[in-house]
Order: C-alpha cells, then structure tokens, then sequence
C-alpha cells in the first residue's frame, strides 16, 4: 500500500516527485558533518541521490572527510542501483559512531562519479548540515537520507513503510 504524499508547497521538494531508478545530482549548497565538536567533513563538491520516497542521501568526497575520522571499511549491504557497499565506523573527539557512514567503491556505472565518496547517517552525528540547514534522519535507521527543512513526505524507513 502506498501513502498519500505530502502535497509540496511553493519552494518545497516533494519525495514522491523524485525518480524510481534513483538519479544522482551535483549539490550546490555546502555540506558539513559535525561529530565530538569537530567537523568532520565538509565539501563544496558533494551529490545527493534522489530516490522516490527517500530523502536524499549526501556524499563527500574523501578528501573532503578529515583524516583519521574513518576506521578500516569493512563489507556491508548490496544497493540494487549503487552496487556493493562498505561500512565505515567515524569516530571524532572522543565520541564513535559504529557503521555511521558508507561508500560505494565500484558502483555501477550510473554512479560512477561518487566512487569512494562518502556517506554519513545522520542520526548518530551531532550534526549534518546542507547549507546552513540542519538535517534530521530518515526514519527507521535503515536508509541514510538527510531531511531538511524544505522537503514533503511521508519518508520511506519508518514502520510498515519497506514494502513501498
């Protein structure tokens, strides 16, 4: 069963208004991931994938991620659009976050261009921020979409929504 969207209003994106196969984008705005009082990453260059249902999900380049932030990758889940994915632990200021963040070393070709960028989920960060907006995370613990301020739902990841 599929919910009933969130009409968008004026200035507004609306989940259900992104494609199914997801599409990758250049992001204009600055990208900031804030872990134990340090920034631990932040780029002028990310992309953000937009998949219908899901909030976007952010990616930094990896020279943009400071050093030391990221433990060993280590194997993760199978993405049906992006490929295979490794899992990293993020530690900062004295503060880790287990399996916090990800990356697609050899994605499939409709994505080559985020190769090795990195991914954080949002809930285990002290922030995450896309311009001077903070975002929240895609419910669930599932997914790891970023929602701001500006974006209509409902939002796949929550309770009853994986058969969407």
């Amino acid at each position: 069963m599929h919910p009933t969207p969130i009409p968008a209003k004026p200035g507004e994106e609306s989940v259900w208004d992104y494609p199914r196969p997801p599409r990758l984008e250049r992001v204009p705005q600055r990208l900031r991931v804030v872990l134990g009082g340090l920034t631990i990453a932040e780029t002028g260059a990310g992309y953000r994938v937009l998949e219908t249902s899901h909030p976007p999900t952010y990616y930094f380049p990896p020279e943009d991620v400071i050093e030391g932030a990221l433990a060993a990758p280590r194997r993760a889940g199978l993405c049906e659009w992006k490929g295979r994915a490794a899992l990293f632990d993020v530690a900062a200021g004295g503060v880790s976050a287990p399996g916090a963040a990800w990356t697609y070393p050899e994605p499939t070709p409709g994505f080559a261009a985020i190769a090795g960028y990195i991914a954080f989920y949002a809930g285990p960060m002290e922030g995450c921020f896309v311009g001077d907006l903070r975002a929240v995370p895609q419910p669930g613990g599932f997914y790891g979409g970023w929602i701001t301020p500006g974006l209509a739902g409902p939002f796949k990841g929550g309770p009853g929504t994986m058969g969407w």
